[in-house]
């Protein structure tokens, strides 16, 4: 069976070095992800999306809580599939999508929030999934702050426990960035705005 060469990131949050890495990168491949976070505080999205366009392979991208799902959809680049409480198939893959910070943050009204009963409710509708793409991270798995505390989100655990997709990527929790695990048999990767790279069967 083919295997595709998935590039992922999450929070670049405006970072001009790191996106042009990234698309440094994106030469080498087949697909790549976006977790969230593109902006700052819901400032500047049309900037992050001019340093990733000269990304030129198809990108499947999520809401963080930076920015939510409408203002990405309309600052999407063409080559962009959006995902927030949706699924599409893009190379051959399954993808479900959910953006935005599960369960809620201490950050203020500029925070896009969602409560853990709305990401159930909009997990459930998942079937089944190859990918599965979120922001916020699973409880237990890169949900990590700097101050110990699992801040990871128990309706995303239970959809990755219940689908156990090939891959499930998020990012959101600083500290974590790095992390790679998983949840039952699902590798799990909180992602952070460094190249990361995955080899996804079709």
């Amino acid at each position: 069976m083919p295997t595709l060469r998935i590039l992922a990131f999450s929070d670049l949050h405006l970072a001009a070095n790191r996106a042009a890495a990234l698309v440094t990168a994106s030469s080498e491949a087949d697909l790549v992800i976006g977790a969230g976070d593109f902006c700052n505080a819901r400032q500047g999205l049309d900037e992050a999306m001019e340093m990733l366009s000269g990304i030129s392979v198809p990108m499947v991208v999520v809401p963080g809580n930076a920015e939510d799902d409408a203002e990405l959809r309309a600052a999407a680049l063409p080559n962009m599939t959006v995902l927030h409480g949706d699924g599409a198939v893009v190379e051959g893959l399954r993808f479900f999508g959910f953006g935005g910070a599960v369960p809620e943050t201490p950050f203020g009204d500029w925070s896009f929030d969602l409560s853990e009963a709305t990401a159930a409710a909009a997990l459930r509708t998942c079937e089944a999934a190859d990918i599965l793409v979120t922001h916020s991270p699973p409880k237990g798995a890169g949900d990590t702050t700097g101050s110990g505390l699992s801040v990871g989100s128990t309706a995303i655990q239970a959809a990755i426990t219940r689908l156990q997709p090939q891959l499930a990527v998020f990012g959101h929790v600083h500290e974590s960035w790095g992390f790679r695990g998983e949840v039952g048999a699902t590798p799990c990767a909180n992602l952070g705005p460094r190249p990361n790279w995955f080899e996804v069967t079709v």
